[in-house]
């Protein structure tokens, strides 16, 4: 069994540092400027002594980081924990050319040919009784190559400083949000170049009039399952940092301080504000942005489902994201069937009425594409004969049909990513699944190849909303009315009545109760029977958050099936 209590997190940057030259002067400066434009660092705070080994903390810190700064001045080198850092940074992240060296107060060849303090350092290594001489080497090798990495050089000079932080910034986000390009796009994206076309002559760039542009379609982002005032709340903060570039953590009037706030940080600046999937008119009014606060030249670009959110906040222009046209639609199926434009002529007929029943929707080509690529005729009968019979013949029977298509291990790991891990760091959930399945981390990338999970630019797995509509709509079918009979639990009231009621059976095999950190999970845990996990026979994970209810008592009933089990709160016992 797994036992986690916390999950790991990822950074954006880690700082690798001598403590006693820089701590509060430069690296503290570094820090609070990358902290300010949003990304997430670790710096370490301890101050370690004389021969003590990196800590295997340390050593996590820098394996979840996408990118280092290392700081060399005129002491690192005697520290042996900075060199072991070094030695560590450079084995995670030479290959992809994510380290940058800064050079305070020492000149970059006195770095590369150990001259100077740097010289004396190595001297002292050396002398030193029982020390490992290969690991000693290790570190000049190490340094030399900082030395000929593309970095920064800086003094206490203040305004050269100044500039090398701002240059830093500059790499740093280059590296952790790259660029997107249509022509380094892996798919084809057969018909955006005349979506974008569209859109570019909408938002009119040599106007500098405030317009407002509503993209209605199909939207790929956006989680539907926190209430509308978190919302709200939510917006409200997320927009305010956003502005002002730093966290806004205090909950405001919805209708009250926002509204003051928001126009004295927006008044007369020229910006681009894209609010993506709203669906309620009361998150616009939340937000309560005018146009006339806005400095000239600005865009508010608002994307939506819904088409009457967009005609009760007044949006004058309008953009409807059309579905693809049947030339582009062949193409997008052809590419994923057959990895070639043009489909085999032996298949034209169930091809054809495949994409006739997508009706140009993009995702269930991609879908039902990935599952028949390299099958044969009869696994594309078989499909064709399914569809048929269903007396929907639409783009949900579609997916379902590539949703049938998996092996029996890619529906698992797919239903459980879907109910549990959406979101998370793709390192953290193939860990996960790899203690419930074997070869789990082949499966995961199976699914992203076929367009059942996405992995996200900060490295978390994701997938679009109506795929994991799909999966609930899957796990909800295998019992209607019977919760307890279902393979997956993941809402709150499904699983309180199971728990209350004691109708757990062995369909069950896995569970996420979150609880709020309020009194309401106090009253929901009186209502609770531990013994109700003992029929779980099949059970294999558990996560839960925010219980009170005793460890130890809900162990005892705990199958021998469970191989991962997390416990977890956020209020203070």
């Amino acid at each position: 069994m797994v036992f986690t209590s916390t999950p790991p997190r990822s950074y954006d940057v880690f700082l690798s540092f001598r403590g006693k030259d820089t701590r509060e002067g430069f690296t503290e400066s570094l820090y609070q400027k990358l902290r300010w434009h949003k990304f997430d660092v670790f710096k370490d705070n301890t101050e370690p002594k004389i021969g003590m080994p990196i800590s295997e903390k340390l050593l996590t810190a820098i394996e979840e980081s996408k990118t280092a700064v290392i700081v060399i001045s005129q002491n690192f080198a005697s520290s042996t924990w900075c060199l072991d850092e070094l030695l560590k940074i450079l084995e995670c992240m030479e290959a992809r050319k994510t380290v940058f060296p800064v050079f305070y107060d020492v000149d970059p060849s006195h770095v590369r040919h150990q001259l100077g303090s740097f010289e004396k350092a190595f001297r002292t290594h050396e002398q030193r009784p029982k020390q490992d001489l290969l690991k000693v080497q290790l570190w000049r090798d190490a340094l030399k190559k900082m030395a000929n990495f593309v970095g920064w050089w800086t003094s206490k000079d203040h305004d050269s400083e100044t500039k090398v932080l701002e240059k830093i910034v500059e790499e740093v986000h280059a590296k952790v949000n790259p660029v997107f390009t249509l022509s380094g796009s892996k798919d084809k994206l057969f018909g955006i170049e005349s979506a974008l076309k569209t859109i570019i002559g909408h938002l009119k760039p040599e106007v500098d009039d405030v317009l407002v542009l509503g993209i209605w379609g199909i939207s790929g982002t956006g989680v539907k399952d926190i209430s509308k005032t978190e919302t709200i709340v939510h917006l409200q903060n997320q927009l305010l940092s956003q502005i002002l570039k730093e966290n806004v953590v205090d909950e405001f009037d919805v209708y009250g301080e926002i509204t003051s706030i928001t126009e004295h940080c927006l008044r007369n600046r020229k910006a681009l504000l894209i609010l993506d999937d709203v669906d309620d008119i009361n998150q616009l009014e939340a937000l309560a942005v005018k146009e006339e606060w806005l400095g000239k030249g600005s865009r508010i670009i608002i994307t939506t489902r819904d088409p009457t959110v967009l005609r009760l906040s007044g949006v004058q222009t309008i953009y409807k994201c059309g579905l693809r046209t049947r030339e582009e639609s062949i193409k997008l199926f052809s590419q994923k069937a057959f990895h070639k434009d043009e489909p085999a002529e032996d298949y034209l007929k169930f091809f054809n009425y495949f994409v006739q029943v997508s009706q140009g929707h993009s995702l269930g080509l991609k879908i039902l594409g990935s599952a028949l690529y390299g099958k044969g005729l009869h696994v594309w009968e078989s499909a064709f004969d399914r569809l048929r019979k269903n007396p929907c013949n639409d783009f949900h029977s579609l997916l379902r049909c590539g949703f049938d298509g998996l092996y029996d291990t890619e529906k698992d790991i797919f239903l459980d990513v879907l109910c549990f891990f959406r979101g998370e760091l793709k390192e953290r959930v193939i860990k996960i699944l790899g203690s419930l399945f074997v070869g789990a981390h082949v499966m995961v990338y199976s699914l992203v190849e076929k367009s059942f999970l996405t992995v996200s630019n900060n490295n978390c797995v994701e997938m679009h909303d109506l795929i994991q509509e799909l999966g609930w709509e899957i796990v909800r079918e295998e019992s209607v009315k019977q919760p307890g009979k279902r393979s997956r639990l993941w809402d709150q009231d499904d699983i309180v009545h199971v728990l209350a009621s004691d109708t757990g059976t062995e369909a069950i095999e896995c569970i996420f109760l979150n609880l709020p950190d309020d009194h309401e999970s106090t009253m929901i845990e009186d209502r609770l029977n531990p013994k109700a996990f003992s029929k779980m026979s099949n059970l294999r994970f558990l996560k839960i958050h925010n219980l009170r209810m005793s460890l130890p008592l809900i162990s005892k009933y705990l199958p021998d099936s469970l191989r991962h089990f997390e416990w977890s709160c956020s209020f203070q016992a």
